[in-house]
């Protein structure tokens, strides 16, 4: 449905009352954004914009724009430049939004902004970081955008200035993953082993989709292979085609082949797990991630909320292919899309080896 369309509706449902309009139109906008529908939110965010008095209204422009351009807005422009490999002009925009962030949204003594883009998000930050603090929730995804910044700041020369503003977007939503694939690469780039451990353990305890599971395994794989621990290399290489597959993978398969000078032997799933429990890491995804996902389809269903009860049941499926949680989808999207089924690794003859440490994330994790 077109914004017009829902501002119309919206409209015919509000009062005389501009208290009981803005109560009623916030309640709108966390429905819209809990559905992910952008137009919606979009809609009652311009209507509670309406609703509000002068000094209020200038008030929320001057927290939500930057010389002069919305936050969003700005946050597009750094992308096109992005896009078209205009990384130096990009750098003075992103640093300029993100001191903006960091000015007009940081932490006080009893309330922090977050940006948790979901129910399944907002649940699993809950459960897992147990906030003692008021949660104010920010008006864009400001995760994503400090993300960016720190992004450009590795591609300008500066990997280590882009840790403190990784750590900062964590701060912003740490159960994203963005931020903290982001991180790891830098400290791949800085060759600091440690660190990427002890990141991809953080990453893996919050991962919620089998991607997300692959690219921490790939990652630990690339390093495994820069310290010359080539079988428990492909353990982990092995490990993240079995949660998805990835065209980088055979070629670092191959290159390790060629660095040992013998052929690459697929280790057994026994094997996974020992190699992984060598470096402290689990094979699968993390149960509290599961649990949390199965618990919000179980409520959603029982309040009838179809298409959040699917987010929350496609979450469960994907992380554990259970049969029941399957046809319990299709019951209700019977057009649903299923996952590419599990692969093992195979060699790919074709040219053209991709960049399995490339830093930018086009796909960030819903």
């Amino acid at each position: 449905m077109a914004v017009n369309d829902i501002l119309e509706q919206l409209k015919a449902k509000l009062g005389d009352s501009p208290e009981e309009n803005e109560k009623f139109l916030k309640s709108e906008a966390e429905r819209f954004a809990a559905e992910g529908n952008v137009d919606g939110v979009s809609a009652a965010q311009e209507l509670l914009i309406e609703n509000m008095s002068d000094e209020q209204r200038e008030e929320i422009h001057r927290l939500t724009h930057v010389d002069g351009v919305r936050l969003d807005k700005m946050f597009d422009n750094i992308n096109q430049l992005i896009k078209e490999k205009k990384i130096v002009e990009a750098k003075p925009l992103a640093e300029r939004l993100y001191k903006k962030i960091t000015v007009e949204y940081k932490e006080g003594e009893n309330a922090k902004f977050v940006s948790l883009r979901n129910p399944f998000e907002d649940n699993l930050y809950q459960l897992m970081f147990k906030p003692d603090k008021v949660l104010n929730r920010t008006p864009f995804d400001f995760a994503a955008y400090i993300t960016t910044y720190a992004y450009i700041l590795v591609e300008t020369g500066s990997p280590l200035d882009a840790i403190p503003v990784l750590e900062k977007a964590i701060e912003y939503n740490p159960v994203d993953c963005g931020p903290r694939f982001e991180l790891a690469e830098v400290f791949k780039l800085l060759k600091n082993k440690k660190r990427v451990l002890e990141v991809t353990r953080e990453t893996l305890r919050i991962a919620s989709s089998p991607v997300a599971i692959a690219r921490c395994y790939a990652n630990v794989g690339y390093m495994l292979v820069d310290m010359g621990e080539y079988d428990d290399a492909v353990a982990f290489y092995t490990a993240s085609v079995i949660f998805a597959p990835h065209p980088a993978i055979p070629y670092e398969l191959r290159d390790i082949a060629q660095r040992k000078g013998t052929p690459v032997t697929q280790p057994s799933r026994d094997q996974i797990v020992k190699a992984m429990k060598k470096y402290d890491i689990e094979f699968g995804p993390n149960q509290e991630v599961i649990s949390v996902a199965a618990q919000l389809s179980a409520n959603y269903l029982s309040e009838n909320n179809i298409p959040l009860a699917l987010n929350a049941m496609k979450i469960t499926y994907n992380l554990t292919r259970d049969e029941k949680v399957k046809q319990l989808i299709l019951k209700y999207d019977p057009n649903a899309a299923r996952l590419v089924p599990k692969q093992e690794p195979v060699a790919d003859e074709d040219e053209g080896k991709p960049n399995i440490t490339q830093t930018i994330n086009e796909n960030p994790e819903e």
